[in-house]
């Protein structure tokens, strides 16, 4: 599953404009709420105000996805996927997105608020809980854009497709995410070589090639992890793996 997951980046390598695009638009909302905490405003203006942002970086997040997602499922399932055809499966389902994520992101601001006022044993159940909807809602998009149901429907059979899967997922996520943190700690190196070779100046050199570096390898990484839930969630669906398509194999994964 992993293999395919990289190899379906290797063929379209456009699926990496939706998480560069999510990742600005997400920084801008950021720095919406940067900008926000200069003025004087506090009690539910202020509180209100964080939550739509919040909202705002959830539903991006989600939207783009589901648009991976899309793209991912029509490879595995033989076709070739555009850019163009990302955002069409992603406005299709928009409204669905948009009210899971209204709920998603009530949960974790109701989630969040509990655990400031909580005391260590609180914050520790709470914390279980966070994880226990992560891993419920982990399929919530693919369901919600293949089987067309509602969001807590969705989320009772996210909830279904993962315990069936839970083995490949968990193994899947702890093996990508480690591949790409790997790697992103390899980049610390850089400023540290700089600093050899040309001292201050190869220094901030070094440094400005790490940031770069490491944003390009959190593109790749969150690209991979969409595709693996797409990857995961036909399993589920289909029964179909990684053996169906060799052809994805991870081989060189940046030649032509």
């Amino acid at each position: 599953m992993m293999k395919m997951s990289l190899g379906v980046i290797r063929k379209d390598k456009e699926l990496l404009l939706f998480p560069l695009i999510s990742g600005l638009l997400t920084f801008l909302i950021l720095a919406g709420f940067i900008v926000g905490m200069f003025f004087d405003a506090a009690g539910w203006f202020m509180f209100v105000g964080m939550c739509v942002l919040y909202f705002g970086a959830v539903f991006v997040t989600s939207f783009f996805n589901a648009a991976i997602i899309g793209c991912a499922t029509i490879r595995l399932n033989g076709g070739d996927p555009t850019f163009a055809d990302g955002i069409r499966i992603a406005k299709e389902n928009a409204r669905r997105i948009f009210v899971w994520t209204l709920i998603a992101a009530t949960v974790g601001v109701i989630i969040g608020a509990l655990q400031q006022k909580a005391g260590i044993g609180g914050r520790i159940a709470l914390g279980i809980a966070g994880a226990a909807w992560t891993v419920a809602s982990y399929f919530v998009i693919p369901v919600l854009i293949y089987e067309k149901v509602g969001p807590w429907e969705a989320l009772k059979r996210s909830a279904s497709v993962f315990k069936d899967t839970w083995g490949e997922s968990i193994v899947g996520n702890i093996g990508l995410g480690a591949i790409f943190v790997l790697l992103g700690l390899a980049g610390v190196l850089l400023p540290v070589l700089g600093f050899v070779l040309a001292g201050v100046t190869g220094l901030i050199v070094g440094a400005t090639i790490m940031v770069a570096y490491v944003a390009v390898i959190a593109i790749i990484g969150s690209a991979a992890q969409a595709v693996l839930v797409a990857a995961l969630y036909r399993y589920a669906t289909t029964g179909k793996d990684s053996e169906d398509f060799q052809d994805l194999s991870f081989g060189d994964p940046w030649s032509s």
